[in-house]
């Protein structure tokens, strides 16, 4: 089994890879910096190149068969400029399978119906750039035929796992603060493994 992952630098897509490294997984990453890349990830499969670039993306999927993607909004439109071209490129190639880090902003909101938890006082960030990206990479799986499912932590501290872990179908449960980067890897990795949240976002937290 081979996984393709985006962000894998990052705090949750790091943690992704060290995982299905530690399953005996065949990884493959895009990378722009190799340096970082050996540093963080030195087992992984680097290929070095650009998130938005569809040659990239393609070389990166090439001989894989799911995807993880960890990618951030890094204040830019690199999640809805990247989507199209990695979507295209998993249908181009017969991949079904991915799992994205979305944020819990993007769940619907539990008391407004029709509107996302950003779009009303249940999200406490008054800023909505990254969300607004979130959604876009949402809509865009939505209406794909891809195998997809989002995981959507609220705030991400670092710290080890616990055992307490709540999720809920498209919604984040009630009460929900906090879970750890580990925590929402393990989650995430073993999502793409098991697919018990098929086509949908779920909100995770303690």
């Amino acid at each position: 089994m081979k996984l393709a992952v985006f962000g894998g630098t990052g705090r949750v897509g790091s943690s992704v890879v060290k995982l299905a490294l530690s399953k005996k997984m065949q990884v493959k990453v895009l990378i722009r910096d190799r340096k970082k890349a050996e540093e963080m990830i030195p087992e992984a499969e680097h290929v070095i190149g650009d998130v938005t670039r569809e040659e990239d993306i393609s070389a990166t999927l090439e001989s894989c068969d799911m995807v993880f993607s960890g990618l951030s909004t890094d204040k830019t439109d690199t999640l809805s400029t990247a989507f199209p071209k990695i979507i295209s490129e998993m249908e181009k190639q017969q991949i079904s399978r991915i799992v994205t880090i979305g944020t819990a902003g993007i769940l619907n909101s539990r008391y407004e119906q029709g509107k996302y938890r950003f779009e009303t006082d249940e999200s406490k960030r008054r800023k909505t750039f990254a969300a607004k990206e979130h959604v876009k990479v949402y809509q865009l799986l939505s209406g794909s035929h891809l195998d997809w499912t989002i995981v959507c932590p609220t705030y991400l501290p670092d710290g080890d796992q616990h055992t307490n872990l709540r999720y809920e179908i498209d919604l984040l449960p009630e009460g929900g603060k906090k879970i750890t980067v580990e925590d929402t890897a393990q989650f995430a990795f073993e999502e793409l493994i098991h697919k018990r949240f098929l086509h949908h976002r779920v909100g995770i937290c303690y």
